[in-house]
């Protein structure tokens, strides 16, 4: 990757801020649609992806709603609602759609690089959750994206799914689960690598180490970006016609530097988090899936506990987490004054009212902080009973910025999940927020495209269909189409299904 912003052109057609998956997704959207532009990326580390997008400050789940049981929500008499899984899967689809295509342009001859398939489980414990698992089941089971969901409350068909999470389990325990052989693992972290290194190859300048520090707009209506070599300190400027702030959590400060009044109102609450992790092979060996639970009472979503099997560089071992902390900085690599300073006279009311309705959280946030190594082996042991404590090890994920904004009703709210944000006129936008993020980047950043480039979007259209067959259809609504996608991108991919 290039080391610093000085080689780039002073006045390129776009400007990405953060070299992580969003901004990596949307240079090869526009190196589809729009390979004349000049395009310049913006990383303050010493390399892409080292922020969310690295393979060990995420799950990799590839959220396709397969397993999280947070996006399966029972209401009052118990019935599941299976609506947000089924758009989270479509959007996952669009992801696997794109990545597919560019694999047979080039991006890589060996795909399981970035993606390989890992089977998703969803395990509850007891009569409620045997339950609510039935009903999730009942709720999914018709849908084209979910048609291969199998379930079991049988403990020795679970046995054969699963055997660490049954192996030493109470016999009289009742258990149910639900899996799917389409799960992936993901590492988004190679999967930006490699998108940026063939932008590069297109023409496109990657500069690392290079921080921004500001967005001012200029008396053309351009956006001035102003940026700082972080090896020299040397400071410069690029003159934009477009901006889109891919920085993760670093997003919120610039979005509110920028001025626009589509960020008024918005606040950002870091949660950090951390997964024991073990590379015991015989250990490994025995776990082929990702296996997700339920959350706690007053839990994050973010924080649904699973115990997941990873591959990065070759290598697997398992994950266990996640145990959520605080820290009030906004990326893992950020200051501890991201927070405080992000307070501004427009977003108060908001942080102030997430304060008070969110006790609950903060409680939890309090107890996952003190938490001793014997009570985070205890929490691993509700899905791996007879877990060792010498064979895990602490390691610390990236930070996470849920999104805080107004509702209706003007009250402060906590939001899990990702938010664009675009100004009126189209020349900047960011992404804000958390989980499923990565997973859905595609989907997102076509969304940008609608958004500010509208008097583009006939010209486009067709290039973007001939990528995503999908694009601007409903899979869940037409399973002969969800079918053939599935199956043609599991082919490209090198996937089970």
């Amino acid at each position: 990757m290039v080391s610093s912003a000085r080689a780039a052109s002073a006045a390129p057609d776009v400007v990405m801020v953060g070299g992580g998956i969003m901004s990596a997704t949307l240079a090869a959207l526009l190196g589809l649609v729009q390979p004349d532009w000049s395009v310049v990326v913006l990383e303050s580390g010493p390399s892409v992806g080292l922020e969310s997008s690295d393979p060990w400050n995420n799950a990799g789940t590839g959220h396709a709603a397969l397993c999280e049981l947070n996006y399966t929500p029972a209401g009052p008499d118990g019935t599941v609602d299976p609506t947000k899984a089924v758009g989270i899967n479509e959007q996952f689809q669009v992801s696997r759609q794109l990545w597919s295509s560019l694999v047979r342009s080039g991006l890589t001859d060996d795909p399981k690089t970035f993606i390989t398939s890992v089977p998703h489980v969803s395990f509850v414990t007891g009569e409620d959750g045997q339950r609510y698992m039935r009903a999730r089941y009942e709720a999914l089971k018709s849908q084209p994206l979910f048609s291969e969901l199998e379930h079991t409350a049988d403990p020795d068909e679970l046995a054969g799914w699963v055997p660490l999470v049954m192996a030493g389990r109470d016999p009289a325990q009742r258990v149910a689960a639900t899996r799917s052989l389409a799960g992936t693992d993901v590492n988004f972290g190679a999967l930006t690598s490699l998108l940026l290194d063939a932008a590069q190859r297109r023409g496109v300048h990657v500069a690392t180490g290079t921080r921004v520090t500001g967005l001012k707009r200029t008396p053309s209506g351009r956006w001035q970006v102003l940026v700082q070599d972080v090896a020299t300190g040397h400071r410069s400027a690029l003159v934009t016609r477009f901006v889109f702030v891919g920085a993760g959590g670093g997003a919120l400060p610039l979005l509110q530097h920028s001025g626009i009044k589509e960020i008024r109102g918005f606040g950002g609450f870091p949660v950090s988090g951390q997964f024991l992790r073990t590379r015991r092979k015989d250990l490994v060996s025995q776990h082929h899936a990702k296996v997700y639970g339920q959350a706690e009472v007053g839990a994050p979503p973010m924080s649904v506990p699973h115990l997941d099997l990873r591959s990065v560089g070759g290598e697997q071992s398992l994950l266990f987490g996640p145990y959520a902390g605080f820290s009030p900085k906004f990326l893992k690599a950020g200051s501890l004054l991201d927070l405080p300073r992000s307070v501004k006279a427009n977003n108060l009311s908001s942080m102030l009212g997430v304060a008070r309705s969110e006790l609950a959280l903060t409680k939890y946030l309090v107890q996952q902080v003190l938490q001793t190594r014997g009570q985070r082996m205890e929490a691993l042991r509700t899905f791996f009973p007879e877990a060792g404590d010498g064979d895990w090890e602490l390691i610390t994920a990236g930070q996470r910025v849920q999104v805080i904004k107004k509702d209706q009703k003007g009250r402060g709210v906590l939001q899990f999940g990702t938010e664009l944000v675009t100004g009126a006129d189209g020349t900047i936008a960011g992404l804000l927020g958390a989980s499923p993020g990565a997973s859905t980047a595609a989907s997102a950043m076509l969304t940008l495209l609608e958004r500010c480039f509208p008097d583009r979007m006939d010209a486009w259209r067709p290039l973007l269909t001939d990528v995503i067959p999908s694009y601007g259809r409903k899979l869940s609504a037409d399973a002969s189409l969800a079918r053939q996608v599935r199956e043609e991108t599991a082919r490209t991919l090198q996937l089970t299904s």
